[in-house]
């Protein structure tokens, strides 16, 4: 199972505060992919219990995860970055929107993880069109976390008679993970003010 996780770094870094660009890249990258590995995975093990581990070793079926993995961390991506600029430009007084450029250089990045060039140029287009869309001025305030929650009960790889059933506690597990995102962020953002 270990080749479908994300690389462990990004997973286990901690941080004290968030005082640069290149800070913010990392905690939104870092975070994105911890809840997304986390909800999808223990997903697929609550809903398949002890046959998780054999299903792995299926081939066809890690295919399937890791599809599943990169189209759900792509959405995640987006909606944190939103969030974060969001949250800083209205409560943090941030006046350079720099999410456009973190966004891209974290799918650019990920490519050498293994992100296909599809999914990529999926991921890059659907940005794109949410970034012309977005009202920063209220989107932290208003459900900024609901196309990855979206997009954990879309991709699971879980027969949608099942997925029907789940639907609110999928949903609910991942909004529960993103509420403690957004409270640690808030902890390390607390001093951090842009004049």
């Amino acid at each position: 199972m270990g080749e479908y996780l994300f690389p462990v770094e990004k997973l286990t870094s901690y941080f004290k505060s968030i005082n640069s660009k290149s800070d913010l890249q990392k905690f939104i990258q870092q975070r994105s992919a911890h809840v997304t590995q986390n909800t999808l995975y223990g997903y697929l093990k609550t809903r398949m219990g002890h046959k998780f581990t054999l299903m792995v070793e299926d081939e066809e079926f890690s295919k399937s995860i890791n599809i599943a993995k990169w189209n759900i961390y792509m959405t995640a991506l987006a909606d944190c970055v939103f969030y974060t600029f969001s949250y800083l430009i209205n409560e943090k007084n941030l006046k350079n929107n720099d999410c456009k450029e973190i966004y891209l250089n974290i799918i650019n990045d990920e490519k050498n993880n293994g992100l296909s060039l599809e999914i990529f140029e999926k991921a890059k287009s659907d940005f794109l069109k949410r970034y012309e869309k977005v009202n920063f001025k209220n989107y932290y305030l208003e459900n900024p976390f609901q196309e990855s929650c979206y997009a954990l009960y879309q991709w699971s790889p879980i027969a949608d008679e099942l997925k029907i059933l789940d639907k609110e506690i999928v949903l609910n597990s991942m909004r529960l993970k993103w509420n403690l995102i957004d409270d640690e962020f808030k902890k390390l953002t607390k001093n951090l003010n842009f004049n």
